[in-house]
């Protein structure tokens, strides 16, 4: 069922157009994730979606009787609401109905005679229905679910909504409309404000629904998890990919790899005829110049992928500091609670540490005890020999929201700077033009971002120190910043939620969580296993202490010959196999590279699918000839 759809779609602001000549559809239970760099119009869109703004040209159409809800970012609470409120009133219209069948069953109590006695019945019985179907009768259990899910313990539920921080408050609307369960779900960075364990919540939840959704995230590692589809979002128009991001970018590259070779011999052929035009268009073979002129105009021009190019950035070369960059020795510290204790740690040269953990758990006091913006309980920290730390706040602090960009960016310690080399450094960062002579309250969040890692730049610091450097930045902007991260020759320790970027820049972690720090060797997915492992070795003991059984080892004398996992195939007969499965992928791929298979969607759908089938059974006959040459001697 199609729950919304559009054709010719357009919008623009002060006559330049945003996005111009959408085509679109969304169906019941697709979970789409809409990407595309900072200003390509994604809010713009949601809010077309959700009937807070109306197009300049175009039809957009909305299913009738459905309902559409966006993630509100800035919400509104009435003084007496408590926390609890605010998220029952997501599903005020199934309280509605249960007040309803309540009434009808006073109808019942109070029927005059058998007319009124049968109209009541009938009402109650399809309330009841009603309230069955939709799962009604779970009404505080689902709330109970959502609220502990995003974080909020049951000591918050009776808390005025309002006395809650910024963050809270969008989680508590991000609770609301999930409660809300609508047909069609508009999520605007949902996993924004939540940490990672909380995130983790989310991506299963949604997954598990069956309604609608569109989500804009630049997190990487959620929309992986979550969508089925792709919308790219750029330069005014939408391409559409299916599965999830990895899939994308893997579909775009190979898409922009076929178009190329595509676009060069089609180039080939157009110079090749208008070469044959020029010669004998005056000549004794113009009939076959003008014939060769008419079909070359109707010839179908082929359009590459587009580039979407992110900022330069780099943080530039900096002075060499010692081995050691820093050093703590037992650190501890505590506010109502502890938050850490005892805590050694080193950090070397040349290294990226991640620290990661739930909110509240201490992150931001660590790295600042670590740095020295805060006073430690009990402990000693060092500095390491010509160590000159450069600190990115979380909350971009150090950018006064009267100051200009630039003025917020201009080194006030060094007097060298002058302003064409602070506009270079800017337009590194991504930021151009007018935007650097706005204060920086005018700007948005991603602008902001960049302006902050800019500041961070022209510090020329050899230890930077950044807490959720990612917040706000596109996915090409936290591609940027990786890159930027491992290129450069100093040290870095940085906070942040984002598992993808983690993955990509860390060589260690340090989880805080539960008053205590510990430092993990590896990145996200390396403490992903460790986490796993622990798992595993806990439920194993848990059952052994249960059936009072020792530990079992493996015996000496078991074989050590390695077991088949596919059955048994003569190795050329695979190899035939294989062969005929690669020429059916490179058929695909060239189908996927025509342009004209992209503009029927279940076509490219089809195609996509039976390439991905292909693909992964092409990885399996890989390991099982492999098992074949190694165990059929």
């Amino acid at each position: 069922m199609i729950l919304t759809s559009a054709s010719g779609l357009g919008r623009q602001f002060a006559g330049d157009p945003v996005f111009q000549d959408l085509k679109f559809e969304v169906r019941a239970g697709e979970r789409i994730g809409l990407v595309g760099p900072n200003g390509a119009g994604k809010t713009t869109l949601m809010r077309l979606l959700a009937r807070e703004d109306q197009a300049d040209y175009g039809q957009l159409y909305i299913r009738p009787g459905i309902r559409v809800s966006l993630l509100r970012q800035q919400p509104e609470f009435g003084s007496d609401q408590t926390l609890i409120d605010v998220a029952r009133s997501g599903m005020g219209s199934l309280i509605d109905l249960q007040i309803a069948l309540e009434e009808a069953a006073q109808e019942i109590a109070e029927a005059d005679d058998d007319a009124d006695l049968e109209r009541a019945t009938k009402r109650y019985t399809e309330l009841h229905d009603r309230l069955e179907h939709q799962d009604a009768y779970s009404i505080d259990h689902r709330v109970e679910e959502v609220l502990g899910g995003l974080a909020f313990s049951t000591i918050d539920f009776t808390r005025p909504a309002r006395t809650f921080s910024g963050g809270q408050q969008s989680r508590l609307m991000l609770a609301k409309l999930l409660l809300e369960s609508p047909d069609l779900m508009l999520l605007d960075e949902p996993s924004n404000h939540l940490d990672i364990a909380t995130t983790t919540w989310l991506e299963s939840y949604l997954s598990r629904q069956s309604v609608g959704m569109v989500i804009v995230s630049h997190d990487r590692y959620f929309l992986d998890r979550v969508v089925t589809k792709i919308w790219e979002l750029h330069k005014g128009k939408i391409d559409p990919y299916p599965g999830n991001y990895t899939q994308y970018w893997r579909l775009r590259e190979e898409k922009a790899k076929v178009l190329q070779k595509q676009y060069e011999k089609q180039q080939e052929y157009i110079a090749d005829q208008e070469a044959y035009i020029r010669k004998y268009k005056a000549g004794q073979r113009s009939t076959q110049a003008h014939d060769r002129e008419k079909k070359l105009a109707r010839v179908e021009r082929i359009e590459l992928v587009s580039q979407i190019v992110g900022p330069v950035m780099g943080f530039g070369e900096v002075d060499r500091s010692g081995d050691i960059v820093i050093e703590s020795r037992h650190l501890t510290k505590a506010y109502d609670k502890v938050l850490f204790k005892d805590f050694n740690f080193s950090l070397l040269r040349g290294q990226c540490v991640g620290v990661m953990g739930p909110n509240g758990a201490g992150k931001s006091t660590l790295i600042k005890t670590l740095i020295g913006r805060e006073q430690a309980d009990s402990g000693e920290v060092k500095l390491g020999h010509r160590v000159i730390v450069g600190y990115h706040d979380q909350g971009l602090e150090s950018l006064a929201p009267e100051t200009t960009v630039i003025r917020a960016v201009w080194p006030e310690d060094d007097p060298d700077w002058v302003q064409g080399e602070i506009r270079d450094l800017l337009a590194r960062f991504g930021l151009t033009g007018e935007i650097v002579f706005q204060t920086v309250g005018q700007c948005s969040g991603g602008e902001k971002g960049k302006a902050a890692l800019a500041r961070l730049a022209a510090t020329s610091a050899n230890f930077l120190v950044m807490d959720e450097p990612t917040n706000h930045l596109d996915i090409w902007s936290c591609e940027a910043l990786e890159r930027s991260i491992k290129e450069f020759e100093g040290t870095v320790l940085v906070v942040s939620h984002d598992r993808y970027f983690l993955n990509q820049v860390a060589d260690r972690l340090i989880v805080v969580a539960d008053g205590r720090a510990k430092t993990i060797e590896g990145d996200y997915e390396t403490y992903q296993r460790l986490i796993q492992q622990e798992s595993e070795a806990a439920a194993a003991k848990a059952e052994r202490v249960e059936a009072n059984q020792p530990s079992s080892t493996t015996s000496p004398n078991k074989s050590d010959k390695k077991k088949r996992k596919y059955p048994y195939r003569k190795t050329p007969e695979i190899e035939r196999e294989i062969a005929s499965v690669e020429v059916e992928v490179a058929e695909l791929q060239d189908v996927l590279g025509q342009p004209i298979t992209w503009r029927d969607p279940i076509k490219a759908r089809a195609t996509q699918d039976r390439h991905d089938t292909l693909a992964v059974k092409l990885a399996t006959l890989y390991e099982h000839w492999e098992e074949a040459v190694e165990l059929n001697s």
